[in-house]
């Protein structure tokens, strides 16, 4: 589909509720694309999107799905839905292969009977597994070491499958470590519970935590604390939208990564933090956690060569930033409501 008839068409978004994808809903619009949202709102907001956009419902639901389709008839899908936790996926790989392979399966094939045939795709950097190289490129060989790489991946050689057998074009983005919140302080994180350092350290600047747990000192890095590649949500959200422009001009297949190619520590993200809210934020140490690499930091060339990405919103700092303004407005409307 052309991009000229993508801008006459509809996007469906799943999981649109949810942290990355209320912000994908919100830059569509503002792009003058016309988002509709599928959610079940186990772990979205009803109020993270217009409810004129919203259809609740199961993504394992066939017929809720054919009628979704049938009625907004989208010129692609971009699919945000996902169990996320690596801990809970240890625990309970069951219910990771049903929500993030056996469901995306019964979306692909609805997709097909409708003839849509452009997807977009949340990987992640956990289909890599501990690399054996840095920064990490799309060649780097995947070897996940939990269940939620491992369904990941899964949906990655689905849809290289779908491409062979049914035409079927997509991109799949291969996040490294989504953070920050809308510039306006209207949208950001709402999970729980809260596992990404970011909003944890600032639920401590706000008074939502006592101190903020440091995961092992002894990594071999520098400061011997973790590194991360920490990426914009806005920048993650605009390489979606680049990539319904690729796939809208008859782009093929592709697995590309999204990060910043630049590491931060977890000790420098608590200093930055520092800078940014200007409280001390308590830090108390912890053993390190099981299967956490050293570091995870991104090669993302072939993204910005294939879809002429540029993040636009790389410094730390003002990811912070973006994310405090986000986090004072939640201590606001908790202290209004005497939450």
């Amino acid at each position: 589909m052309a991009s000229t008839e993508l801008d006459r068409g509809a996007v469906l978004v799943v999981g649109g509720c949810g942290y990355i994808g209320s912000h994908m809903v919100r830059m569509l619009r503002d792009n003058g694309l016309r988002p509709v949202v599928i959610d079940n709102l186990a772990t979205g907001y009803r109020d993270a999107v217009l409810p004129e956009e919203l259809h609740v419902g199961e993504l394992g639901d066939a017929a809720f799905l054919r009628k979704v389709l049938a009625e907004t008839r989208p010129a692609c899908v971009m699919h945000f839905a996902a169990a996320s936790l690596v801990g809970e996926s240890t625990q309970d790989p069951g219910k990771y292969w049903r929500n993030n392979v056996v469901q995306t399966l019964v979306l692909l094939d609805a997709m097909r009977e409708h003839g849509i045939a452009e997807f977009i795709f949340s990987s992640t950097a956990a289909v890599f597994g501990n690399p054996v190289e840095v920064p990490i490129s799309e060649s780097h060989p995947c070897r996940p070491i939990n269940p939620y790489g491992h369904s990941k991946l899964a949906v990655e050689y689905m849809l290289e499958d779908y491409a062979h057998a049914h035409g079927l074009r997509s991109v799949a983005l291969r996040y490294f470590n989504a953070a920050g919140a809308h510039p306006d302080g209207s949208l950001g994180e709402r999970h729980d519970p809260e596992t990404h350092l970011i909003p944890l350290v600032l639920q401590v600047a706000s008074g939502r935590r006592p101190f903020i747990s440091r995961f092992g000192t002894d990594h071999g890095t520098p400061d011997g604390s973790c590194i991360r590649d920490y990426i914009h949500v806005q920048d993650l959200c605009s390489a979606h939208l680049l990539a319904l422009r690729y796939l809208a001009d008859g782009g093929a297949t592709q697995r590309l990564n999204l990060g910043n190619g630049t590491g931060y520590s977890v000790t420098q993200v608590i200093e930055a933090a520092r800078r940014v809210t200007g409280h001390p934020l308590p830090v108390q140490d912890a053993p390190p956690r099981a299967g956490d690499p050293p570091v995870l930091v991104a090669e993302s060339a072939h993204a910005r060569k294939v879809l002429g990405w540029v993040p636009q919103h790389p410094d730390l700092d003002t990811i912070l930033a973006h994310a405090w303004q986000w986090e004072q407005r939640q201590a606001q409307e908790r202290a209004r409501s005497g939450g």
